[in-house]
């Protein structure tokens, strides 16, 4: 059974990465053609959060060439009691390959946010991410190397080594796959969320995280000038736990995905009234979708 790696959040991943969801195929021979619909309780990224939770409607359409190449369309619609909109459209595409023991792949993906949108990631509108696996039977072991590429800042450069064991049972329709996953870079995308009015806005209200004073641009959308003393620094940001679990039927999968986040190296804010540190706090997140995929083989 050939696994695939289906880069792009799911945070997803959302993340991102991270988040970064595998997905497992009969018929390795064959190209197909992937339908998603998951929902992701709040949207973590490199282990940040914004105050406010961030819960998506995950729905997704994807094709896998048996080439290796695939692309992926996701619509992320923010369900909220407060605001529910489409949050985020975020396309990917890329090349996957896979010879024993060895495994990987490098994407590309946009990202169109909502301007209103308070997630962490909101700042961001592109990365190029590659991704090299060897298994060594007992453990896979997996390198990360991601450039994140800002609206108005520096890229962000991360690197990431994630140690997962795959298990089966039940005849091999369900998989578990245990990962350990640790993550390091700079900060840009923090420091471009913290300057959007997104967080000032809250903070004045009383209900954010943010702080600070600034002026508005033409269209009236509050700036807070926000500096992060860590922005360039490349740094320990992340340790994540996580247990996928994703089961088989046919051709449909069934999956869920709980996540525990430990934020590492906090950031040390400086507005124009005042300067204080960032007070992290680690994070349990959960993902659970339902996938059907069908081959494009003619017959």
């Amino acid at each position: 059974m050939k696994r695939f790696l289906l880069i792009g959040l799911l945070f997803v991943a959302t993340s991102m990465i991270a988040q970064k969801t595998e997905k497992d195929k009969s018929d390795p021979e064959d190209s197909y053609l992937l339908l998603d619909v998951s929902f992701m309780n709040d949207a973590v990224f490199m282990g940040r959060r914004d105050s406010i939770a961030a819960p998506y409607l995950l729905p997704s359409i994807g094709y896998y060439d048996k080439s290796g190449f695939f692309g992926d369309a996701t619509v992320s619609y923010l369900t909220s009691s407060g605001d529910q909109r489409v949050d985020l459209v975020y396309l990917t595409g890329g090349y996957l390959f896979e010879s024993d023991p060895w495994s990987g792949g490098i994407s590309a993906t946009a990202y169109f946010y909502n301007e209103d949108s308070y997630n962490v990631q909101s700042e961001v509108v592109a990365d190029v991410t590659g991704l090299l696996s060897y298994d060594f039977k007992l453990a896979e072991l997996s390198l990360y190397v991601s450039s994140y590429f800002n609206k108005n800042s520096s890229p962000d450069m991360f690197i990431g080594a994630i140690l997962d064991r795959t298990f089966y049972a039940l005849n091999q329709h369900l998989i578990i796959a245990p990962r350990v996953s640790v993550f390091a870079g700079s900060q840009y995308f923090y420091e471009e969320y913290y300057t959007t009015s997104r967080l000032g806005n809250r903070k004045s209200s009383g209900s954010g995280q943010g702080n600070g004073q600034g002026g508005t641009t033409d269209s009236g959308t509050e700036v807070t000038t926000v500096q992060i003393a860590e922005a360039s620094e490349f740094n320990l940001l992340n340790i994540e736990l996580s247990l996928p679990f994703q089961y088989h039927v046919d051709q449909f999968i069934v999956s869920f995905a709980p996540s525990w986040a430990f934020p590492q190296t906090s950031a040390t804010l400086t507005t124009e009234t005042e300067t204080f540190k960032e007070d992290l706090k680690n994070t349990f997140y959960w993902s659970v979708g339902l996938s059907y995929w069908f081959n494009t083989k003619k017959k």
